[in-house]
């Protein structure tokens, strides 16, 4: 998973994840990593269409997204 993350970042791929919060609830979300900071990512999320921190440990999931999505700079 982590290739896979590290490959994305740098190729500015989008990503599809399903994630589990703290709170435990399970989402699949579309996102664009910026950045990989220890057990951190930041990335753009398409869901919630805003900036969001995930816990890689919290990804269940981890694919390229199926669709095109406009980089978000």
């Amino acid at each position: 998973m982590n290739r896979l993350l590290t490959r994305a970042l740098t190729e500015k791929l989008p990503l599809e994840i399903i994630y589990i919060s703290a709170g435990g609830q399970i989402t699949q979300r579309t996102i664009i990593i910026k950045e990989i900071c220890h057990a951190k990512i930041r990335a753009y999320c398409y869901l919630r269409k805003q900036m969001r921190s995930f816990l890689i440990e919290n990804i269940l999931s981890v694919m390229p997204a199926g669709k095109i999505y406009k980089n978000t700079g």
